[in-house]
């Protein structure tokens, strides 16, 4: 932009100033919109990038088909001998599980199809079905991010809970998956208890957790009947998903995690079947083969689960990430995990299966120009080829060791644009009609800024940061030079100021008077 277009920007912004027109503005941005209104929400349509090609995925889809009845999994529990022999896997001397074609086929005949994970309002209900988008949290970081003292500190309960009340006051964050390890809590099950509580009582959005042992299910569901109001609310609106490593990359199964993974869904709750290998060490190294393996482990967990209870709500969770193969470190901001990303969500449409995989992450350790562009490449993609569930979106850092709460603000803000993306160009007969440039065009004003359809459309078609800068060059100086990140500081320490436990009081105080709950 010339010095002559700046000061026609200049000059137009400050007559539609003198006419009214930014008064106009602020007074449309701060009337609330119903939620049909909004320009970006939960849900939307994505699918619109395709790295991999139909015949792309017949291909990735046989080989991980041969890979199931060639090579199997080991390592099932005695339990998931029975249950997958039971269903017609073939057990092998080696101690592998095999799996026919046909049987894959036919589990995959009987998946839950088009499912909901409930918020505990219902306002956020999450409907999985098609190419719909969300994005949510995700991961096991064992540090906090400091970006003022730039120092990495242990996680602990309370970061969890904070973070949890964080998201449930940012809307563009839709659900909130444990995010971090309480490493202030040393006993294995009341790590699991308060990692489940923690959660729930700082948001009223789907929760995602991980229970590790089958003796600490009994607890946890104690909990979650309490919290619903009974056992049978619980299944009638299970607002709470078991984050499943079922697998341990390379086709072994994780015996614990399936022990549990069974116990679960016999009691209703929704299954995130996960598989994360990383590419060049516990997967291999070619992206697309990397996708065959992960597609392969997750077609063994749909047999398992359906074998157990046809239909139950499972998520196709293919998370494989990438080595950067100079070193073997994981590198989860890359452009090769972008692409993994959107391949799998690709073949979670390609079995018109809910999906989840990781984005967003990042392998910087701040907050910084790094984190913002593996942060936005990684979400973009993974918005606009259509996956479901959209985990780790905001947040990781340091390739997930360590979290920052004022990340999750200025991810919120990211996840916004990137959502913008999904949504595309509306092109109907009102927005391609040229009345409004005749009006403007033929004796009008010569611009659109006070016009009556930009303030009609302005916040039903427009989306603005919360804390992203858009001032000029004069107003930002006038305005103390504010920095990004203080911003995201002065909104997070806003929101947590106000943001309480989200559970009922009384049921709190019976929760806490029976379980030891580590934060406050």
């Amino acid at each position: 932009m010339g010095a002559e277009d700046i000061g026609l920007a200049e000059g137009a912004r400050r007559n539609a100033g003198r006419a009214g027109g930014r008064a106009a503005r602020v007074a449309a941005r701060a009337a609330p919109l119903a939620e049909d209104l909004r320009p970006v929400r939960p849900g939307m349509k994505g699918g619109q990038y395709r790295p991999l090609s139909d015949s792309a995925m017949e291909q990735i889809h046989h080989a991980a088909l041969e890979a199931l009845e060639v090579i199997g999994l080991s390592n099932a529990p005695a339990s998931g001998v029975e249950i997958l022999t039971g269903a017609g896997a073939i057990p092998g001397d080696d101690g592998r599980i095999r799996f026919p074609r046909a049987l894959v086929e036919d589990m995959l005949a009987v998946a839950g199809r088009n499912i909901t994970l409930h918020g505990r309002d219902p306002k956020h209900d999450l409907h999985l079905s098609g190419s719909n988008v969300h994005f949510g949290t995700a991961g096991a970081a064992v540090h906090v991010v400091d970006p003022v003292t730039l120092n990495y500190r242990d996680s602990t309960a309370q970061d969890l809970y904070d973070a949890a009340r964080l998201v449930d006051n940012l809307d563009n964050i839709h659900f909130y998956q444990r995010t971090m390890v309480c490493r202030d809590v040393i006993d294995n099950k009341e790590m699991d208890l308060n990692t489940l509580y923690a959660c729930l009582a700082g948001t009223t959005k789907h929760v995602g957790t991980s229970i590790f042992d089958l003796d600490h299910v009994d607890d946890a569901f104690e909990i979650l009947h309490m919290v619903a109001g009974g056992e049978a609310a619980w299944r009638a609106r299970p607002f709470v998903s078991n984050s499943n490593c079922f697998v341990v990359p390379p086709m072994k199964f994780a015996e614990e995690s399936c022990r549990v993974m069974e116990e679960c869904i016999r009691r209703g709750m929704p299954m995130l079947l996960l598989s994360a290998g990383q590419a060049g060490a516990t997967a291999p190294a070619p992206i697309a083969l990397a996708i065959v393996q992960a597609v392969a482990e997750c077609l063994a967990g749909v047999v398992y689960v359906n074998a157990i209870r046809p239909g139950a709500p499972a998520i196709f969770g293919t998370w494989p990430f990438v080595s950067d193969l100079r070193t073997g470190a994981m590198s989860g901001g890359s452009a090769e995990q972008a692409l993994l990303t959107a391949g799998c969500a690709q073949m979670h449409r390609f079995y018109d299966l809910p999906g989840g995989a990781a984005s967003g992450i990042s392998d910087a350790k701040l907050p910084d120009m790094q984190a913002g562009w593996e942060n936005g490449i990684t979400n973009a993609l993974a918005g606009l080829s259509g996956l479901n569930m959209c985990y780790e979106s905001v947040g990781m850092h340091a390739s997930l060791l360590g979290f920052c709460l004022e990340s999750l603000v200025l991810g919120d803000d990211i996840l916004g644009q990137v959502m913008r993306l999904v949504r595309g160009i509306d092109v109907t007969p009102d927005s391609t009609s040229i009345e409004a440039m005749k009006e403007v065009c033929l004796g009008g004003p010569g611009h659109y800024l006070g016009s009556d359809q930009t303030l009609k459309l302005m916040q039903t078609e427009y989306v603005y940061p919360k804390v992203g800068n858009r001032m000029s060059p004069k107003e930002w100086m006038e305005a103390g030079k504010p920095q990004l990140l203080d911003k995201a500081m002065e909104r997070k320490n806003a929101i947590l100021a106000k943001a309480g436990c989200v559970i009922d009081p009384q049921i709190d105080a019976a929760v806490r008077a029976r379980f030891n709950m580590y934060f406050r």
